[in-house]
């Protein structure tokens, strides 16, 4: 792993304990460009690893709790008229480098869709007047897959703007006998990274090398989830580009200029499993991850 980035999860796991594999996806979806939705229970850190992740890139944090009653402008921001007559903008939460949307499924679809521009364009336009989001721009959206009653189901076409869906999970006995141990002290993150560096590290990122064979590997891997009979629906070209991008930043992340089929392993479930629908009677989140893993143990490993 790169010394910088090893030197970024070591900070992240001092809060977040004993889930090195999950930090390391986050980061990933973070070199990418790309957005993350975390789909768990209560609990198990899903808010305090954004605001850790924010903290250790000295990132501005934004977030929002997602009701039934939110409007899009609490999102957004709205324009105000001040006394002589002259228009305003007031910044809404998503003005900011790390933006966490609580509970995404919990508030109307008019307010979930305002975070569309702002999730692909990395603008908002309110009032006819478009402004700008603050670079690196990241949403980390939360979920809690149980308890379904008064929530909007995420439509595919939000579903699709997120890189990655990823759960964190209970930790296990000695992670959690830790957090007793740290919980009466607190712990201070200082930044390890600064957010130049991240559009640094973004930029080779995009320079990876990707060699034609882990490009067919990558291509037969989404296209067998166009012909797989427990998948209504496949995934898109935009789930090709975002799988090749995510083995680019995993390439990157493990020290190496060029990408290998173990970066496209790695996280094609995580990418994939959320742009798939399945056929009926499989409609659960393990169900299209355990679907995509079966793809990924039928598909031909390049050599």
């Amino acid at each position: 792993m790169r010394p910088e980035i090893e030197k970024l999860v070591d900070n992240i796991e001092k809060v977040i304990i004993g889930k090195r594999e999950v930090i390391v996806k986050v980061i990933c979806a973070m070199l990418a460009g790309g957005h993350v939705l975390i789909e768990d229970v209560p609990g198990v850190g899903k808010t305090l690893l954004a605001q850790t992740l924010a903290k250790s890139v000295s990132g501005t944090f934004g977030r929002i709790q997602f009701t039934p009653d939110l409007m899009p402008s609490d999102v957004v921001g709205y324009t105000m008229i001040d006394r002589d007559g002259h228009s305003e903008y007031r910044a809404g939460a998503a003005m900011c480098n790390f933006l966490l949307a609580d509970e995404i499924n919990r508030t109307s679809p008019k307010v979930q869709s305002a975070l569309l521009e702002a999730m692909e364009e990395l603008q908002i336009s309110v009032d006819g007047i478009t402004h700008k989001l603050p670079v690196p721009f990241m949403t980390l959206a939360t979920q809690n897959p149980i308890e379904t009653y008064g929530t909007y189901h995420l439509p595919e076409a939000q579903l699709d703007r997120f890189l990655m869906r990823l759960s964190i999970g209970y930790p296990d006995r000695s992670a959690e006998k830790s957090m007793l141990e740290k919980m009466p002290h607190t712990i201070g993150i200082a930044p390890v990274m600064s957010l130049d560096e991240i559009m640094k590290l973004r930029e080779e990122a995009g320079k990876i090398s990707v060699s034609d064979a882990v490009k067919s590997y990558i291509l037969s891997i989404v296209s067998a989830t166009r012909t797989k009979q427990e998948i209504k629906l496949g995934a898109s070209p935009r789930a090709t580009i975002a799988l090749f991008r995510a083995a680019q930043s995993m390439a990157l992340i493990n020290g190496r200029d060029y990408a290998v089929p173990d970066d496209v392993k790695i996280i094609a479930a995580d990418v994939l499993s959320h742009r798939v629908i399945l056929a009926a009677g499989q409609s659960a989140f393990l169900d299209s991850k355990a679907i995509i893993e079966k793809i990924l143990e039928e598909t031909v490993v390049p050599t």
